[in-house]
């Protein structure tokens, strides 16, 4: 027996990236990652890449909750993964970018939540991880609906530890700091031409200035968190979160 045999855990913007990597991690483990992802196409080659493995896995785009309990039956793990990245200075932002990424953030991790959490009551059992991030946690320039939803979602997080708890449902928030993911390598030009600096300069004194060794978080950190708390089986860790940044942001 693994930590995650025979579990059930949707990841949402699992197609690529961090999310990908979390369901790497889970299949090997014994778990059963739902690829959810607004790009079938993609979430069905990473889950065909777990199943050429020899671990189970589902992709779907829509109606995730619905589909995964008819296919499997159980739901006990959800991770709210999407998101998206925008940057302009608040007096130049369209407010319906704003909406936007509000909407991706904050209106899909809540959604997803609602429709995860009543079987997970029913269960008695479940576990949800948001992904957070460092801007969690602290501000900064050009990002201002992104620092807004990631603070947001600790908020969200709590409430649904304290509502959770008598169903044994948990809810925790993974922080992570800068990851060379493709929504990071987009921000590297439009961070550059937004501050009149190189490319080089947004890595090395925008990025990483205030880690401890200059290093990008990898997606297998942030995986490992992911894990750490989705695997965690009773209360005493709810409504926590953990930052994952090389020392970018300590507390």
């Amino acid at each position: 027996m693994t930590r995650f045999s025979d579990k059930v855990a949707i990841i949402t913007g699992a197609a690529s990236g961090i999310g990908k990597e979390i369901a790497l991690r889970l299949a090997a483990e014994g778990g059963i990652p739902v690829i959810a992802d607004l790009n079938f196409d993609h979430a069905d080659a990473t889950a065909r890449e777990i199943k050429a493995k020899g671990s189970d896995a589902f992709a779907v785009a829509m109606n995730v909750a619905a589909d995964t309990m008819a296919k499997y039956g159980r739901i006990d793990v959800l991770v709210s993964n999407a998101g998206i990245q925008i940057v302009k200075r608040i007096v130049d932002f369209p407010f319906a970018d704003w909406k936007r990424l509000l909407a991706i953030h904050l209106d899909g991790a809540f959604l997803t939540t609602k429709a995860c959490l009543k079987h997970m009551y029913k269960a008695k059992s479940g576990s949800i991880v948001y992904m957070g991030s460092v801007h969690s946690k602290e501000a900064s320039v050009l990002k201002a609906p992104y620092v807004t939803a990631k603070h947001g979602l600790l908020g969200l997080c709590r409430v649904v530890a304290k509502e959770g708890a008598q169903y044994n449902v948990r809810a925790n928030v993974v922080c992570p700091g800068f990851v060379r993911t493709p929504l990071v390598d987009k921000q590297i030009p439009e961070q550059a031409k937004e501050l009149g600096i190189s490319e080089e300069d947004v890595i090395k004194h925008v990025m990483l200035k205030d880690t401890v060794d200059g290093e990008f978080t990898t997606t297998e950190d942030v995986a490992e968190a992911v894990l750490f708390f989705a695997g965690f089986k009773t209360n005493a860790l709810t409504g926590q979160s953990l930052v994952v940044s090389h020392g970018w942001f300590m507390e």
